[in-house]
């Protein structure tokens, strides 16, 4: 069984046993959380939700926080200057321990 889960403002696929990076979270490492089900099942037993699915659960587990691989933003301008900027996004890593339609 495999569900559509909403968090950080992204949607992801997940499955009993899933490790994720979504945006960071403020629950501290080993708490437990539910998240927002907006598909859940398989084959011809799929639940739609309209936005969310009544009675659906995803349950998951807060693994480590971190932060991703540094990203590079150049600037240029005809004058002849240059801005590099960098950026490392946090995350926060879950564990999926749970999916109850």
């Amino acid at each position: 069984m495999y569900a559509v889960v909403r968090t950080g403002g992204k949607q992801y696929r997940v499955k009993e046993g899933d490790l994720l990076k979504v945006e960071k979270l403020s629950h501290d490492v080993g708490a437990k959380l539910d998240l927002e089900v907006l598909l859940v099942g398989e084959g011809a037993e799929v639940k739609l939700g309209a936005p969310l699915v009544d009675g659906a659960k995803v349950q998951a587990e807060v693994v480590s926080h971190g932060k991703h691989r540094k990203l590079w933003h150049f600037r240029t301008q005809e004058e002849g200057w240059d801005r590099i900027r960098g950026h490392r996004q946090p995350y926060t890593e879950i564990k999926i321990t749970g999916i109850s339609a």
